[in-house]
């Protein structure tokens, strides 16, 4: 069910308008002529975040949130630093193909959460979810991504205190 939207909490409303507005500005700048645009397009943003927004904070563990933040740097730099290797090199370290992986995820926003965590392995993208089978595209589909791509589902379920089959968790 959406989310009812009331006044009740100015401060929520505001700092995800600062959000959107702020990203307009990284985005275009601070032209003046470019908040005719900016302005109604953070203000939609805004309200669609709020409307479409199932997830609280109550639902994250804190602790697991700045465990989770070191892990999303370094897998970032990581992932980036791997793909670029791959592309400076004359003779690239490439195998493409597709691997899957069976997650035990229960909530969405944990799923969505890891389908995107996905790609900060290095050389890997998520490509489809069909009943908890995720396939997970690989620049070199000869490693086995099951180690990592478990590993990082265990830390996406401590996030969102849940519990993966089999008792894999962290």
């Amino acid at each position: 069910m959406y989310q009812r939207l009331t006044l009740a909490n100015p401060l929520r409303i505001g700092s995800r308008f600062a959000l959107f507005a702020g990203l307009w500005m990284v985005l275009v700048g601070w032209d003046p002529a470019s908040w005719i645009i900016g302005l109604p397009a953070a203000i939609l943003a805004t309200w669609a975040s709020l409307r479409l927004s199932k997830l609280s904070l109550r639902t994250l563990d804190f602790r697991q949130f700045l465990r989770f933040v070191p892990f999303f740097v370094v897998g970032s730099l990581r992932g980036g630093a791997d793909v670029a290797g791959r592309v400076l090199r004359p003779r690239m370290r490439i195998d493409p193909g597709v691997q899957h992986y069976r997650t035990g995820l229960a909530s969405s926003a944990s799923r969505v959460l890891f389908l995107n965590g996905i790609s900060l392995l290095p050389g890997t993208l998520s490509a489809d979810l069909h009943q908890g089978l995720i396939s997970v595209h690989a620049l070199d589909a000869s490693q086995d991504l099951a180690p990592e791509l478990a590993a990082l589902e265990r830390r996406v379920a401590a996030l969102f205190g849940e519990t993966l089959p089999g008792g894999a968790d962290d």
